[in-house]
């Protein structure tokens, strides 16, 4: 099917039909430009349970910016419509979606679905955006996740603006992966919680991918905030795990910047006889945190952005400030 310069159209792609008959489609909406340019892809909902990127899709769709596009955007707001449909992380057959690029074409279910996406969408652009959130009871802070594969991979996780970008690996299976052995890199945003929406994370996603599409040439600054500040960044970063199993009661959120030996919190059984510290084994931004109080020995509580930056925290603020300031796109809606 073929879409002409200056409009858009979405565009049903047969992944599967469900035991009943029912046919399941990946559905993509193309914004074509009346003037050449790049093509973005940006997607959502890989992990089905990972719903905000679904949020942030939404509004970019509507962002009056698309009407002086230049190339072509790509928006699949749901690529895992099984899991979205569950309220699952999964796919049916229980493998993770993110772990089964690049696909076959006669795979399993997810091996097709990363097949097809891989083809229909990865090929066909220059550059990509996959949105994230923490698993459920986790919550992550607006950031990027990239590998240095290129400057101007590096230079666009900057543009983006969120808080923090990580410089993170990749891993066998990962669309990430699979897309920069092909030539198209993409970066990795993730935000909130698994079956949440928030406004933070909704903005910061927004005002991102519009400042890459301005990086790239392919739409104008008009109505896009400039990222006041610099994004931290941390070349690695560790989870802090729980010592002992019991309830934890957390001291630190994230964005705090905590240094090695600083307490994060305390872990007791319910009787309340023991009590036992969880204690910052490392120095950096706390990116991501477990939001329930109970917890097994070797749980992961607190995901910390490794950085030795002293203004860590002064930055985070002065980013979170610009975010909370930024004007609301859908001023008739309430999330």
């Amino acid at each position: 099917m073929r879409v002409a310069p200056g409009s858009r159209q979405t565009i049903d792609l047969p992944v599967s039909v469900l035991s009943d008959h029912t046919p399941v489609t990946m559905s993509v909406h193309v914004v074509h430009g009346r003037r050449p340019g790049p093509t973005l892809f940006v997607s959502a909902a890989i992990h089905g349970d990972e719903v905000i990127g679904v949020e942030i899709a939404r509004r970019l769709l509507r962002a009056p910016q698309l009407d002086a596009i230049r190339g072509t955007l790509l928006v699949v707001p749901i690529v895992n419509a099984f899991g979205f449909l569950n309220h699952a992380r999964y796919l049916p057959d229980r493998r993770d979606l993110n772990r089964s690029f690049p696909g076959r074409e006669h795979g399993s279910l997810a091996s097709r679905l990363a097949h097809l996406f891989m083809r229909e969408i990865v090929l066909r652009s220059d550059f990509g955006i996959d949105l994230h959130s923490a698993a459920v009871h986790r919550t992550n802070m607006p950031q990027i996740r990239v590998s240095p594969a290129a400057d101007k991979t590096l230079d666009h996780a900057e543009a983006f603006g969120a808080p923090v970008v990580i410089l993170a690996k990749l891993r066998d299976g990962s669309l990430r992966k699979a897309a920069q052995e092909r030539g198209v890199d993409i970066l990795l945003f993730e935000a909130g919680e698994g079956l949440r929406f928030d406004e933070l994370s909704a903005r910061a996603g927004l005002a991102g991918i519009l400042r890459v599409m301005n990086a790239m040439g392919m739409i104008p600054r008009k109505g896009i905030a400039r990222a006041r500040e610099k994004p931290l960044r941390a070349m690695s970063s560790v989870w802090q795990r729980a010592p002992a199993g019991g309830l934890m009661r957390g001291f630190k959120g994230t964005g705090e910047y905590v240094e090695a030996g600083d307490l994060l919190g305390q872990i007791c059984d319910p009787f309340g006889e023991t009590e036992i510290d969880v204690v910052s084994e490392t120095t950096g931004v706390i990116v991501g945190r477990t939001n329930l109080p109970i917890v097994n020995e070797g749980d992961a509580l607190f995901h910390i952005a490794e950085t030795r930056r002293s203004d860590a925290e002064d930055k985070i603020d002065a980013l979170a400030r610009q975010l909370q300031g930024d004007p609301m796109f859908d001023e008739d809606e309430i999330i």
